[in-house]
């Protein structure tokens, strides 16, 4: 969040602090007011009611019919006094038509019933219980403000009447929540008005002071970005020749701008040789300090260590490396007691072996650093026998295209030289037929492998195209999946749903799936599952082809590639060695996983077309 912004998110939370403060207490002050002066008026009516209630109440029984003593006569003559009386129910009446909060008025007598109401249809009924309005004046700010913003309720201001110095009854005042609201309402929307104009201009006036006091700021950070981008010998903007604080920071910065431009040109070259060699090395390296602080770490070392550079960069040995596992022991001990490691094959953090060289930098007897270097033993294997495959099939690809080609000389001669034989033989024998068959049979075999052998060793043109990888896969899962039912093994299909896009030869690179779904499906004699998935691996594609046969065997699975190695009665023994071929062709490699009992998982790697957009943020990368 941007300093002009926090000064006007701060500016304006302080003034609506206080406007809502200020709003509170004058609220609270009105709605106290208002309901007091409801209080006082509703006190009033009560007793301008009792006042004409009390004179009507002083007529002598004595001068009457009435027994004194008897209870139901005394009241039924005070009821009949009170409802006759001109002087109450012109007080009752009056409060109504005067008062604009009070809705009604009751002389209600002990039982509870009202001897006269102003409603007259309530006389002689039970006076519903109401909440009192003195209560209500007494109570809390948020108690009071539900009368305001709450249901519309009736409240009441009762005065006990009493007859001959005893209770008798009481007179009520009625004052709906509704008049009161009225009241308020008007004088709480005009403050509501003035607190959000408040606001707003408070609003605008943040605005324009933090643009006005951070215009400086702002030139500065516009003299930094020109200074982060090698422009450190434009002239400073205008804002910054000032004589404040802000002119003293603008000359401090000028002066370190003047002094970084030096090191920033030998900095940035210096970076750039740096970086370009660590983002190519396979190799994990890593650049210690004489107090083993990590000042250089290349890409591929968070593939050994599992993680990022940001992380190791900058920390300790011992913040890096753990000793709870054999590749962090190994490196701390070495550290802590000075001794130096060449290539030493250690379990990595990851799991796989990984080859440890640590040496020790030292000039004129005082230590420098230390420099570590890592190096994946797992893929050095691989390569070796990637290299020694290689070297194989380059040394059977010679032999056989010589022999292919001194081979099927004699058998085209061999070919005429029997039929020229079966016609000199005018009716022979079927013994001697049955010998010729044999013959030409296995003449023909024989051709058809020196053929292979041809088509082996020929140098392959490439027919490479741009094609989603995906694609491809569905294809060759299609094509396999009618051979693959004829084995009892049912085809899945795990495409990602990203693109793979690479340059391929379409038809050799279906082949080369073929070959290993076919020997795959066939693998599985009982039946089975036969899965193929397509993914991205880093910048490649993967393609896995699992099966859940019985696995390879220990004895044969550095065979596997081999030509003609084959464990089939009917096979040829080409199809793994020419998609071990095909993968070369297309820079990519194939390896497989075997489990005895549980299936094998070939893995074929391609690499992908790289976007313009993938190649600037790698570019990005090498040079962060």
């Amino acid at each position: 969040m941007r300093l002009k912004t926090k000064l006007v998110i701060a500016i304006s939370l302080m003034v609506f602090a206080i406007v809502v403060a200020l709003s509170t207490i004058y609220v609270s002050q009105l709605v106290r007011q208002v309901l007091n002066d409801g209080v006082k008026e509703g006190d009033f009516a009560v007793n301008q009611i009792i006042y004409f209630a009390r004179e009507a109440l002083e007529t002598d029984l004595s001068s009457t019919r009435i027994d004194p003593n008897n209870t139901q006569q005394v009241n039924a003559f005070v009821e009949e006094s009170l409802q006759t009386d001109p002087g109450v129910i012109g007080a009752m009446e009056s409060q109504i038509g005067y008062s604009q909060i009070i809705i009604d008025t009751a002389i209600v007598g002990p039982d509870g019933k009202a001897i006269l109401h102003s409603e007259a249809e309530m006389i002689g009924k039970p006076v519903p219980p109401r909440p009192d309005m003195r209560q209500l004046a007494s109570a809390n700010f948020w108690q009071q403000l539900r009368v305001v913003y709450g249901p519309i309720r009736t409240y009441v201001i009762k005065v006990p009447l009493d007859r001959d110095n005893r209770p008798f009854g009481s007179a009520q005042v009625g004052i709906s929540s509704a008049l009161l609201q009225s009241t308020l309402q008007q004088l709480l929307n005009r403050a509501l008005i003035f607190s959000s104009l408040a606001i707003l201009v408070s609003l605008v006036l943040a605005a324009g002071l933090s643009n006005f006091a951070l215009r400086p700021l702002e030139a500065i950070s516009r003299r930094l970005d020109q200074m982060s981008s090698g422009e450190i010998a434009a002239p400073a903007p205008r804002e910054l020749n000032r004589t404040d604080e802000y002119g003293n920071v603008s000359s401090k910065i000028e002066r370190i701008g003047r002094q970084m431009r030096t090191v920033n040109e030998v900095f940035s070259a210096l970076q750039e040789n740096v970086d370009q060699i660590m983002a190519n090395l396979q190799d994990g390296l890593m650049l210690f300090t004489k107090d083993r602080r990590a000042v250089l770490v290349s890409a591929s070392i968070e593939t050994f260590l599992g993680k990022p550079r940001g992380e190791m960069l900058g920390n300790h040995a011992e913040e890096i490396f753990s000793r709870q596992t054999q590749l962090g022991r190994n490196v701390l001990n070495a550290f802590a007691s000075h001794h130096p490691m060449h290539m030493v094959e250690i379990a990595g953090d990851n799991g796989t072996e990984v080859q440890v060289s640590l040496d020790f930098i030292e000039e004129g007897g005082q230590q420098l650093g230390a420099l570590l270097t890592m190096r994946d033993a797992e893929s050095m294997r691989k390569i070796e026998g990637e290299i020694e495959v290689s070297r194989r099939l380059a040394n059977i690809g010679k032999l056989t295209s010589g022999v292919a080609h001194e081979v099927k000389n004699p058998i085209n001669s061999i070919v005429v030289h029997l039929e020229i034989l079966r016609n000199k033989l005018k009716e022979p024998d079927a013994d001697t037929v049955r010998h010729m068959d044999v013959i030409g049979s296995e003449i023909q075999r024989l051709d058809r492998v020196v053929q292979t052998l041809v088509d082996f060793t020929r140098p392959v043109e490439l027919r490479l195209a741009d094609l989603d990888i995906r694609e491809l896969v569905r294809q060759v899962a299609f094509m396999a999946r009618p051979d693959c039912e004829r084995h009892a093994v049912h085809v899945v299909t795990e495409i990602s749903d990203e693109a793979l896009p690479a340059k391929i030869d379409s038809d050799l690179l279906k082949q080369a799936l073929l070959n290993i779904m076919i020997n795959g499906a066939q693998a599985m004699e009982k039946g089975g599952t036969l899965t193929v998935r397509a993914r991205r691996n880093g910048s490649d594609a993967q393609i896995e082809i699992q099966d859940t046969g019985s696995g390879i065997p220990p004895a044969i699975r550095d065979k596997i590639f081999n030509l003609y190695f084959t464990t089939k009665k009917s096979g040829s023994g080409i199809g793994l060695a020419m998609t071990y071929r095909i993968m070369q062709l297309h820079n990519g490699s194939v390896h497989f996983d075997t489990r005895s009992g549980e299936g094998t998982t070939f893995y074929l790697t391609l690499p992908l077309t790289r976007t313009e957009q993938q190649q600037e943020r790698d570019d990005l990368v090498a040079r962060s």
